[in-house]
């Protein structure tokens, strides 16, 4: 049977069709708008171990080993696989490869967005001929959080999957894993995701003291428990933000008092006013439920519970999620929830708060843990009906229920010990009646101590000068000695606590005895700096903004004036005054004095005409400098931090080396500022300072990273890159450049490797650089850049090379003026095992010429 249409009809026809196409068009658009996937800023996925790069069904594809190695800083390279898995060890092709570590190893990432990030770790015991995994025992951690201590896999069919919530607040994220002596470490697939902001609030309910909860993003999360309540597991192919949720059946006691109900996910409705939507879970987790079975009854008196296996010894924040699919109307339906054996809200009303069905909603609960509810290792969560004369019908309703671990005061989440490998003692009844004898005797001994420090304040206070009222705020006088007396600070009319008056008005010096060098006024520094006049200001640092001064001999002065919102306070603004008054040395800026009054902090320097050495090499409109001034630079600067490393009484680690604390004066001498951060150096019998990681991202020393141990080769890394960035003319990190070209390090030696570094050096320099100088100067910047402290050189080293590296530069401009050197410049490749051979090929190069010979370069110290 044939059909035909007129023209009229057939058009009928074809607009109706195309209508029903668009209407659905439309739905379908705005179905995928509410479940409308979050598009992470950073999303690093490695599969480890792995020789190739691995897609998953939900379209994600992790990177290879190969392709991953530019984040891992490690000292072996071994991997496993296992080809043959059986299907009841896992499903997942992740858990198939692996990397091995035998030694400290760390995985660092440059963030783009700091914030709560996904942190997933995979562990399988994979075979392997010379490792037997179920034997590894290791410890992993990021920056400033412990993950995982003494962590093994024991079972070889056993998968281990981690999932934490990390909230990064640095532009760099680092997970490194720390093997047991003796033993080794190992990782299947890393997961570093963006987590929207919205996802975890500040605060929550608490329940034990029951009282608004504050300071959840002080915390780092491990997901312990996310279930779909009354529904089957979703999958991250089917979340909005990859997760995975379990049924609920597994964890239900006594399942009979429960009912599974369920929807379709079509039909549910987020609401702004309560803070819901698709990303904090997706429709399929409110489409699905448990209610009271027979709730119908005329006296309900028991509630539907689930047990959740936890650690007694951490808070836990607990999410719930509800979502009214089983009422007819609204106001029906009111229930009691229970977290930990203790009532979080007593008469829940969701119509209230959604003001429809069908329409998402949660809360999170936050419990202690040194509540009873979880002393026995058990987390009970409870729903059931509520109670009064307004309860309406009896019944309770859950939809999802999800725990999460919170990282305690040693900002762990296994165990109590921290980063820096420092253990939080916890007190039990022998240890509490201990702590009372030792608080007992510490009081004892601080009562004695402040009734003689009394004594000597009241002493002290009879025999107190003139003019004593106009420093009494200064908290200097009470860094300095008690037993400091007029005379001893030779002269009748000096300030009781070191200072003096000059005729002019200012303020004198302290005794060199004490050397905390010239106290100023506020009053003083007004006057000098215009009144801090914003147009005086030449810099801006941690600490605060630089202003340019002027005495009214016409001395002029750097005034670096402390924020009272800076990061860097009270420690830094001592440690400041306490390390360059015992530092003399013409390429360390000096210390002229401070001023301390009320709740300023002000440091006074010598005035330093030319500024910080970035200025000269990029983002400025400043005249660019030679190759031999660059290399006088370079060489002062190392001086500088040689005597600091080997001239103190005790050497000093200055700890934020780069290019803006190096300062030029007129003349263009360097000279090392900054000493904010700078730590004193182990002595003899150390080998290490154990300190929190501080300084400049690009410049951090990645061994002082990884392990929180500083030394004087944390400054040599950070020199090696001033020394790249000085040959370059670019920053340290550039976050605008392609991912291989961020860091400026990996990238310099990644060209170094290739022989091919003159492709990347400033454009500038073309033609005026002498191939054997060059070649010393990378040699010795590559050497400072060693992964390993153990493999750097010494500052005494650095600079013997770099001021061979000037002299080879003057004798090549002396002795042949008419050759272009730079026709040298095309042999760079790396030769760090040859020194020697660089050396006598440089010698070689001058002798060929009835020019003088060149004789070793000499260090001078404080030359």
């Amino acid at each position: 049977m044939s059909m035909t249409f007129s023209g009229g009809a057939g058009r009928l026809l074809a607009s109706f069709l195309f209508l029903s196409f668009l209407v659905i068009l439309i739905v379908f658009a705005l179905q995928i708008s509410a479940e409308e996937a979050f598009s992470p800023a950073d999303n690093y996925l490695l599969d480890c171990g792995s020789p190739k790069s691995t897609t998953l069904e939900d379209g994600r594809t992790f990177r290879s080993d190969p392709q991953s190695s530019s984040f891992l800083s490690t000292s072996e390279n071994v991997q496993a696989s296992t080809p043959n898995i059986s299907t009841n060890a896992t499903s997942s092709v992740l858990y198939l490869t692996a990397r091995i570590f035998l030694d400290d190893s760390t995985y660092s990432f440059f963030v783009s967005q700091q914030g709560r990030h996904w942190l997933r770790l995979y562990f399988y015991p994979v075979r392997h001929p010379l490792y037997d995994l179920t034997t590894a025992v290791f410890s992993v951690a990021t920056d400033t959080y412990v993950l995982l201590h003494d962590f093994s896999v024991t079972d070889p069919n056993a998968v281990v999957f981690k999932e934490y919530l990390i909230n990064v607040t640095s532009d760099r994220f680092s997970i490194s894993f720390f093997p047991m002596k003796n033993s080794y470490a190992f990782i299947n697939a890393i997961e570093i995701v963006t987590a929207p902001n919205s996802l975890i609030s500040d605060t929550a309910t608490g329940v034990s003291p029951a009282r608004q909860f504050f300071g959840l993003s002080d915390h780092s999360l491990e997901v312990r428990y996310r279930l779909n309540v009354g529904g089957q597991a979703i999958t991250p192919l089917n979340d909005t933000l990859g997760r995975t949720w379990e049924p609920d059946g597994a964890y239900m006691k006594l399942a009979a008092m429960g009912k599974n109900v369920s929807v379709s996910p079509k039909i549910i409705k987020y609401s702004d006013g309560t803070g819901s939507s698709p990303i904090i879970a997706p429709s399929s987790v409110y489409a699905s439920a448990v209610e009271m079975a027979d709730s119908q009854v005329a006296d309900p008196n028991f509630n539907v519970t689930w047990e959740l296996k936890v650690d007694p010894t951490f808070s836990y924040l607990v999410r719930l999620h509800f979502c009214d699919i089983v009422s007819k109307s609204l106001n029906d339906l009111y229930f009691t929830v229970y977290v930990g054996g203790m009532m979080g809200e007593s008469s829940l009303d969701l119509s209230t708060l959604t003001s429809a069905l069908d329409t998402a909603y949660y809360q999170d609960f936050v419990i202690n843990a040194t509540t009873v509810g979880v002393g026995n290792g058990t987390l009970l969560v409870q729903v059931g009906p509520a109670s009064g004369d307004n309860a309406g019908n009896p019944n309770a309703i859950l939809n999802g229920i999800e725990v999460m671990k919170m990282s305690n005061s040693a900002r762990s989440l296994d165990g109590l010990f921290a980063v820096d490998g420092s253990k939080i003692v916890k007190m039990g009844p022998d240890s509490m009646t201990r702590s009372r004898r030792a608080v007992a005797i510490v009081g004892i001994v601080l009562t004695v101590g402040t009734m003689l420090m009394l004594a000597a304040i009241f002493t002290r206070w009879h025999k107190r000068p003139q003019g004593w009222e106009k420093r009494r705020n200064s908290f200097s006088s009470w860094l300095l000695p008690l037993h400091i007396s007029n005379t001893s600070l030779g002269g009748s009319h000096r300030h009781p606590f070191g200072s003096h008056r000059s005729k002019s008005g200012y303020s004198g010096f302290f005794s060199s005895s004490l050397g905390l060098g010239r106290l100023f006024t506020f009053a003083e520094l007004q006057e000098a700096t215009q009144n801090f006049d914003e147009k005086e200001v030449i810099g801006v640092g941690g600490f605060g903004k630089v202003y340019m001064g002027a005495l009214e001999d016409g001395t002029k002065l750097a005034v670096k004036r402390g924020n009272p919102q800076s990061e860097q306070g009270i420690n830094e603004f001592q440690t400041e005054i306490q390390m360059l008054s015992k530092l003399r040395h013409r390429h360390l800026v000096s210390l002229i004095g401070y001023c301390d009054e009320n709740s300023e902090m002000i440091l006074v320097y010598e005035y330093m005409a030319n500024g910080p050495l970035r200025d000269h090499l990029y983002g400025s409109n400043l005249p660019h400098i030679s190759w031999k001034q660059r290399l006088e630079i370079c060489i002062g600067a190392a001086r500088g931090l040689h005597y600091l490393h080997t001239g103190a009484a005790q050497g000093i680690i200055h700890r934020d080396v780069k290019t803006t604390n190096i300062l030029l004066d007129e003349n263009f001498v360097a000279k090392v500022a900054d000493f904010g951060l700078s730590k004193a150096a182990p002595s003899i019998e150390q080998t290490h300072v154990s300190t929190a990681v501080k300084g400049s991202f690009g410049y951090l020393d990645p061994e002082y990273f990884r392990r929180q141990q500083l030394t004087e080769k944390s400054d040599v890394y950070s020199f090696g890159v001033v020394l790249f960035e000085v040959l370059c003319s670019r920053p340290a990190i550039n976050p605008a450049l392609p991912r291989e070209q961020v860091n400026l390090a990996e990238w310099a030696m990644q060209w170094q490797r290739k022989g091919l570094l003159e492709k990347i050096i400033d454009s500038h320099l073309i033609g005026t650089i002498n191939a054997t100088s060059l070649k010393k100067y990378v040699e010795a910047a590559e050497k400072c850049l060693a992964d390993y402290g153990v493999d750097r050189p010494s500052m005494g080293d650095v600079l013997w090379n770099l001021e061979y590296a000037l002299q080879l530069q003057e004798a090549s401009s002396q002795q042949e003026p008419q050759e272009d050197q730079t026709s040298k410049l095309i042999s760079l490749k790396s030769n760090t095992n040859k020194s020697s051979e660089g050396d006598s090929a440089a010698a070689s190069a001058m002798g060929n010429n009835s020019g003088p010979v060149l004789a070793n370069p000499l260090f001078t110290q404080g030359r």
